[in-house]
């Protein structure tokens, strides 16, 4: 069963294709990788896919329904979450208030019961600072929930971001560069933790340039260059395309 479907996907920045007639499929529950050199077109691809920049021609599918002219909020409420390349935190907010702002869409944003407190309301805030302590203590935070921010490490950072995409309830989460800046403990615990998305059910796509971590996690790759995918397939059969090899190393390779 197909969960994401990308089909004849192109983005034009003036004269600039950075995205060039891309298609895939997402098989669902599955862990997958999308990978290439500096400059492939991987960030915009996630760009286009959450509604951060509408395509120049082409669609995007989750769960066979289209995507496009969603805006961003409406994705999310599909089934869609992300992480970003630099953890995106509020940090006026502690740990666990961060990770109880991914379930806004859950709640009632209704100005009266909201100010007037109505018991509805504070129980379903103690079930969300509830359900945003269980997601800590699933990501490995458990021990941060009433920190601030500013004082956790960079890889707690990361898995924040990703605790607070889960508050969500996403079917697929877009995973943008999650062992950026990380040592190898803390990527040892997060290709843990990728396993544990792909058990648990929800489907997993990283942008990463963290090759070993990539084809230690993925079903399915799929490598962009100059904005148009190069190839696509499982690790051993990426690892051993000769295009793929010229694209990281030169021709001569």
């Amino acid at each position: 069963m197909s969960d994401l479907q990308v089909v004849a996907l192109s983005k034009v920045f003036g004269g600039l294709r950075a995205t060039d007639d891309v298609s895939f499929s997402i098989e669902a529950g599955t862990v997958n990788s999308i990978i290439g050199p500096n400059g492939a077109g991987k960030t915009t691809l996630l760009n286009l896919i959450t509604g951060i920049y509408e395509p120049s021609s082409g669609d995007v599918r989750l769960g066979g329904k289209s995507l496009i002219g969603k805006p961003t909020h409406v994705r999310v409420g599909m089934g869609l979450g992300r992480t970003f390349q630099t953890p995106q935190i509020c940090h006026n907010m502690s740990a666990i208030e961060n990770v109880m702002l991914g379930s806004h869409l859950q709640l009632d944003s209704r100005l009266a019961p909201a100010a007037l407190r109505r018991r509805s309301i504070v129980s379903a805030d103690k079930q969300c600072r509830a359900r945003a302590a269980e997601l800590m203590n699933y990501v490995g935070l458990g021990r941060y929930l009433e920190e601030s921010p500013g004082a956790m490490p960079y890889g707690a950072l990361k898995r924040l971001e990703i605790a607070r995409a889960l508050a969500g309830s996403p079917k697929l989460i877009l995973l943008d560069e999650p062992a950026a800046g990380l040592g190898a403990p803390e990527k040892a615990e997060l290709s843990q933790l990728i396993s544990k998305l792909s058990e648990s059910g929800v489907t997993t796509v990283l942008v990463e340039h963290d090759m070993k971590l990539v084809m230690s996690v993925s079903k399915h790759i799929v490598v962009l260059n100059y904005g148009k995918k190069l190839a696509e397939g499982t690790p051993d059969v990426v690892r051993d395309n000769p295009e793929v090899i010229a694209a990281y190393l030169g021709r001569a390779a």
